[in-house]
């Protein structure tokens, strides 16, 4: 098993909470991580119908029948087990009796907040980091392999699976049944359409008025859609930044995967070296650094304060982190050779706006080559030192 980052603050948490829920992706480690971090808990899959019936039709017998610490895999399929382990972890006041995991964002976490709040703690599980895969020895030579591959843990645990057999299944087993038991869907061929298309716009401004007319659904249906891609770990929009500064900037979300080897798979990418010569490379390199940043923080129990910038007149940078009073705005460019010449121009014209005698500002450039330098006042990083930003 491949070492979770985030197992660190896990096991610090169910020290203090009496519940933790784990969210994230399908095939992610959830239930893996939460196996390992408590083997003494008793492990319950509520995906299996007699479980599941059990849960939802007597509660109260459920628990007799297991009584003690529990793991309680895909909860949302028993919402009603959430009022019962509110009066129990009351009345017992034992910190770490419950660990439930599930694969849906919105939905659970407005189920586990509205009956556990203040008695649970949120962790979101992504797929594996480069950080993780590091750390494990496991590395590819080129950013395009990574990307490719994506990082579920299927992928890389034991003899592995090739991407192009675990990939397509996977978005049709999500297509046929995760998004079937959150909504009715008459024609499943416009919504794997609609993931294409997606796939498609990585980087780029969510259109729903576009996205209506290609695939002949309501824009109306199609924020549903949406809604549902982002509440399964799917896709996540990045929201722009527009605090504190006078200028006309953009408000709508650009759209990223989760998981670039995803992306890929519903591109019809087959192999790294295609990745090399697509017109989407640089999109999915913005995506890759994007999402690793995310992880960074998530895997340590913070919120990623991550965002983007576009003004109306076009001037923008792909990411900016606000940490405190400081913001870094940060380009994004696939390239794998450093030169001086690489365009910095938005970036201090950004970084000039933002300096405004409370903001500390820290221009930097993400780069798919293999140095870190300074050039001209801009950071310029390379794709494995990712670290040096958080």
């Amino acid at each position: 098993m491949i070492t979770r980052t985030i197992s660190e603050n896990i096991i610090d948490i169910a020290n203090k909470m009496p519940v933790i829920t784990i969210t994230g992706p399908r095939q992610s480690g959830k239930t893996t991580l939460a196996k390992s971090l408590f083997p003494n808990h008793t492990y319950i899959n509520l995906e299996l119908p007699e479980n599941m019936g059990l849960a939802t039709e007597d509660a109260k017998k459920f628990f007799s029948l297991y009584p003690g610490n529990l793991i309680l895999d895909e909860v949302q399929r028993a919402p009603k087990l959430l009022s019962y382990i509110q009066v129990i972890v009351d009345e017992s006041k034992q910190p770490g009796q419950f660990i439930l995991t599930g694969s849906e964002n919105l939905l659970l976490s407005e189920k586990v907040t509205q009956s556990l709040a203040g008695r649970t703690y949120l962790s979101t599980l992504l797929p594996l980091s480069l950080e993780e895969l590091n750390k494990a020895n496991i590395s590819y030579q080129d950013y395009l392999s990574y990307i490719y591959h994506g990082f579920y843990p299927r992928i890389y645990e034991g003899n592995g699976m090739d991407p192009s057999q675990l990939l397509p299944s996977y978005i049709q087993t999500y297509v046929e049944r995760d998004v079937r038991q959150i909504i009715n869907i008459r024609d499943l061929s416009q919504f794997q359409l609609f993931l294409k298309l997606c796939a498609g716009h990585i980087g780029q401004i969510i259109n729903y008025t576009s996205f209506s007319k290609a695939i002949g659904v309501s824009d109306r249906m199609l924020r549903e859609w949406f809604s549902i891609l982002e509440a399964t770990y799917i896709v996540y929009p990045l929201q722009p930044y527009y605090k504190n500064f006078k200028k006309r900037l953009i408000k709508s979300p650009k759209l990223y995967f989760y998981d670039t080897g995803l992306a890929c798979s519903l591109l019809g990418i087959h192999d790294a070296r295609s990745l090399a010569f697509h017109h989407m490379q640089g999109s999915l390199f913005e995506n890759f650094i994007i999402t690793e940043l995310i992880k960074r923080y998530y895997n340590r129990g913070i919120r990623p304060n991550i965002y983007f910038w576009r003004e109306n007149n076009g001037i923008e940078v792909d990411c900016l982190i606000e940490r405190g009073n400081e913001l870094f705005p940060i380009e994004i460019k696939s390239t794998q050779t450093f030169s001086s010449s690489l365009p910095t121009g938005n970036l201090k014209k950004v970084s000039a706006i933002m300096e405004d005698g409370y903001h500390k500002v820290r221009p930097c450039l993400i780069y798919g080559g293999n140095f870190t330098v300074n050039s001209q006042g801009v950071e310029v990083i390379s794709w494995k030192n990712l670290d040096e930003l958080i």
